[in-house]
């Protein structure tokens, strides 16, 4: 909300601030706007982005600042105009929206996350129902194969552009990934989730195709693993999901375990530059993707910044020097190019590595003071 908190009405900004802050998943404002045609600077209605099916779906909500009292109305996608929340048998416990609207409360600044809570899952089951409906005998096998795993969340979208499809997100393995990384100062809970998008048919084939399937997961994770590099494994004809996700969760859980593994071998690699170039000025103590040293060069002082990647040693760690004593015209600090040519092999022991590296700091030390030089004078 930031910028625009003075413009909104102080019941909204507390019902918001409260919805933000405590919703179980991320949600997001898109835009906020007035009511008022006459003061179009008091904000009492926004659009809210609600994660749902590895996409998001957008809401407004429209409250009315002359009336705290009245709860506010909620205006649903058009692509879902036959969604009846508050018309359906709902099947969720406590089921009483009604009384989150009768019983409004402006006073109270976790109706509204209460409300919007319901409603999400008064829509989870809405899609799960339209997707039950379709005419196809292999999205209705399948769906009866996995149902049962909790957490899936499924949708039909259909348009006059494309087929029809029917995605999934399912929810994959049962680990606390945020537990296994100490320190860990995700604030949602880490999930990694298989996309699945089928097309839809009108009759079972007997070795239908395999469908569209991505792993997905938060973005933050990726400061522990990137699921780009994950390579999914194979899907064999006349498999169905059920027969698929055992493999996939099982092959995930290995890769997972590695990553964490990985974060204390980036540590010890860490440490062992301390030992050839003194305490680093700055360090990711979690991760341990980036360390900065102050190291000296004769007169000539700068800072080296490394760049370690989730795969080390895997992977070949990068470096960038940078002067403390030039500045270039826009008088910021005078760095090198991204140096990835640095000694490495896998097979090194990690104080080995860090030993070459360093030796091989002093000759493009020399380089990049030269350059620092030059560039000055030009």
């Amino acid at each position: 909300m930031g910028g625009v908190a003075d413009t909104v009405p102080p019941f909204i900004a507390a019902h918001l601030t409260h919805l933000l802050s405590h919703f179980p998943l991320t949600l997001k404002v898109q835009q906020m706007w007035s009511s008022d045609k006459y003061n179009s600077t008091l904000f009492d209605r926004f659009t809210l982005l609600i994660p749902y099916c590895l996409d998001f779906i957008k809401w407004d909500i429209i409250y009315n600042a002359d009336s705290p009292s009245t709860a506010p109305d909620f205006i649903f996608g058009p692509e879902d105009h036959d969604f009846h929340p508050f018309h359906m048998n709902s099947t969720i416990e406590p089921a009483q929206p009604n009384n989150s609207l009768k019983d409004w409360n402006y006073k109270d600044p976790s109706r509204l996350l209460a409300l919007v809570q319901y409603l999400r899952d008064e829509y989870v089951l809405y899609q799960r129902k339209r997707v039950e409906a379709v005419d196809d005998d292999r999205l209705k096998f399948e769906i009866s194969t996995i149902i049962s795993r909790e957490g899936i969340e499924m949708h039909l979208t259909s348009s006059a552009e494309k087929p029809e499809e029917v995605k999934f997100a399912v929810p994959l393995m049962d680990l606390n990934i945020n537990k296994m990384v100490p320190s860990c100062p995700w604030r949602y809970s880490q999930k990694i989730y298989l996309q699945v998008v089928y097309p839809v048919g009108r009759k079972y084939l007997s070795a239908p195709s395999a469908p569209r399937l991505k792993l997905v997961s938060s973005p933050e994770l990726k400061a522990l693993f990137s699921i780009d590099d994950i390579k999914l494994p194979p899907w064999l004809d006349g498999m169905c999901l059920a027969e698929y996700l055992p493999n996939l969760e099982e092959y995930l859980e290995k890769q997972v375990l590695e990553a964490v593994s990985l974060v204390d071998v980036r540590r010890h690699f860490i440490e062992a530059l301390a030992c050839q170039l003194g305490r680093p000025v700055e360090a990711d103590p979690v991760f341990c993707r980036k360390a900065t040293f102050l190291s000296a060069s004769g007169v000539f002082t700068f800072l080296v910044h490394f760049i370690i990647p989730t795969q080390f040693p895997k992977q070949q760690p990068a470096l960038m020097l940078q002067s403390s004593q030039h500045f270039n015209t826009q008088m910021a600090p005078m760095k090198s190019r991204l140096i990835s040519d640095n000694p490495w092999s896998p097979r090194w022991e990690i104080p080995l590595m860090a030993e070459r590296i360093c030796e091989f700091l002093a000759d493009e030390a020399l380089n990049f003071k030269r350059q620092c030089s030059e560039g000055q004078l030009q």
